[in-house]
């Protein structure tokens, strides 16, 4: 706590505007965001790369969340103050930092994938600064902060290779997936049968379950959509400019209709909030995959013929 207290020393209403922004690019939202347009417009191996570290990292990020159950900053020290709404993001338990995962999982994947240095110091520089803003805001540790980002980093080093092999051997890239739908599996028993204690906190116990069911529904989507792009659609990524902001733009209005708006009618049909999940994160990857990439190839005839 005393790393905390010192930067809470150093907090000013300026800087906490600056962090309040900066901290948004390790939300889930972004993340996403990110990963839909480089899989659309640069590069589709880049994007699986982004999504498969993405995946791993927030698995294992929920399980040690469930696991060691830390509380959060303003828990252990109720004299610690947090910066503005911080805490409405800051959901779960402490340990480790989701935020942080999803910054250094992304922009250092971008970083390990480009060949620009200019884009690599700029990706660095971000996932460094949500890190950071993470202690400042008060909402984590320096351990939650530490060891997501060395998670993250490793992961962003190990999948490397991994992908870049299914550019000769696009197979494997299936039985990556398929490792991915086994491991969201494996999280959601956890979930459900592991003995937790009974003062366990129910709203951190009902995020983990809830991001269960999502990680279930989405490696489920990726693997359908990995098929079917495999198999049939072959999209490219190459289009005119004007092509590309259409792509992304109609794109990420799908993909955010989807995410938010299927949320109260699939839980009405269901019933249950976790299948309603699964299946809203099903959808919504199948829409990012394959329903969106199908108007692609006559985007692109059409972007050419002008």
């Amino acid at each position: 706590m005393g790393l905390l207290y010192w930067l809470e020393d150093l907090r000013t209403p300026w800087l906490d505007t600056c962090m309040s922004l900066v901290t948004r690019l390790g939300e889930e939202t972004i993340f996403m965001a990110v990963a839909v347009i480089v899989f659309w417009c640069v590069s589709k191996h880049c994007g699986y790369y982004l999504l498969t570290v993405g995946f791993l990292g927030t698995v294992l990020n929920q399980f040690l969340k469930l696991l060691f159950r830390v509380p959060r900053p303003w828990v252990l020290d109720p004299e610690f103050t947090v910066v503005g709404d911080a805490k409405v993001a800051a959901t779960g338990y402490s340990f480790p930092s989701g935020h942080t995962q999803n910054a250094v999982g992304t922009f250092g994947a971008i970083a390990r994938f480009s060949q620009r240095r200019w884009l690599q110091i700029i990706c660095i520089v971000i996932a460094v600064l949500v890190s950071i803003s993470r202690m400042y805001l008060g909402v984590h540790t320096p351990m939650d902060v530490g060891v997501s980002l060395v998670i993250a980093t490793i992961l962003v080093f190990v999948v490397y290779p991994v992908i870049r092999s299914t550019e000769r051997n696009p197979g494997r890239m299936a039985v990556l997936i398929g490792v991915m739908v086994l491991l969201s599996g494996a999280f959601l028993v956890f979930v459900q049968v592991f003995p937790f204690p009974a003062d366990i906190d129910a709203e951190n116990l009902a995020s983990g379950v809830s991001n269960a069911w999502k990680l279930l529904g989405a490696s489920a989507g990726l693997l359908v959509a990995y098929w079917v792009d495999w198999n049939y659609l072959c999209f490219d990524t190459d289009a005119v400019w004007w092509v590309q902001l259409i792509k992304v733009v109609v794109g990420l209005g799908l993909v955010l209709a989807v995410k938010s708006g299927l949320k109260a009618p699939l839980i009405a049909l269901f019933g249950n909030e976790g299948v309603a999940s699964m299946v809203r994160y099903l959808l919504l990857v199948l829409v990012a995959g394959v329903l969106w990439p199908m108007f692609f190839g006559p985007l692109r005839r059409l972007g050419h013929r002008r």
